[in-house]
């Protein structure tokens, strides 16, 4: 795996770099500091994901992702920061970044990226203890106009929390199959991309 590291403290990057490489897929191909050089950087290299910090000088980590997706719609990022806001969060998955993780998790990095790079949102566990309370304070989107049942807005929900196909079949005593067709009629009947999009969509529905 190609990874890219943008963060503003050189310590940081540097340590990261070395968590990163310990693992004998992943080769880190470039550092930056801020977020105008994580676009520069993910467009010289491509790379498979882009771990990146929010509060940079200049162009947050933020800005950088909207605009990295804005332009490369199936950019993997992931974005790794101090402060778990709850307005940082939904941004966050508004502009489609793949996961959010605090950098006291840093046990959980290198397999964040790891499942970053197969397809999957990544929270930490502390995001995550978050994220259903940002989920319930508003349900008055209509979701009947799309046709969708009570046991696929929950299935919507649990994406939305981060959790894999794995894990939401476990919660809903149901098969991993059964959840990934769930998932494709959902993603049918809304007119949807993938489980992101769908994540974002149901976030900006109950806000």
């Amino acid at each position: 795996m190609k990874i890219v590291i943008v963060d503003d403290d050189m310590l940081v990057a540097g340590a990261l770099k070395t968590i990163l490489e310990a693992g004998e897929d992943v080769t880190v191909v470039g550092t930056g500091q801020d977020g105008s050089e994580a676009f520069a950087l993910y467009r010289k290299h491509l790379p498979d994901v882009l771990l990146m910090d929010i509060r940079m000088r200049h162009v947050s980590g933020l800005d950088a992702a909207k605009q990295i997706v804005e332009e490369y719609p199936e950019a993997k990022i992931l974005l790794l920061t101090t402060f778990a806001d709850d307005e940082y969060i939904v941004k966050a998955l508004k502009y489609g970044v793949k996961g959010y993780l605090l950098k006291q998790d840093y046990q959980s990095i290198l397999p964040a990226i790891r499942a970053v790079c197969t397809g999957q949102t990544v929270f930490g566990t502390e995001i995550v203890s978050k994220i259903p309370q940002l989920l319930q304070e508003k349900k008055t989107f209509d979701w009947g106009a799309y046709e969708i049942s009570p046991k696929e807005l929950k299935v919507i929900s649990l994406v939305a929390e981060g959790l894999s196909n794995k894990e939401i079949a476990g919660e809903l005593f149901l098969s991993e199959g059964t959840v990934r067709n769930y998932i494709s009629n959902i993603l049918e009947k809304m007119g949807l991309r993938d489980r992101t999009q769908l994540a974002v969509y149901y976030l900006k529905a109950i806000r």
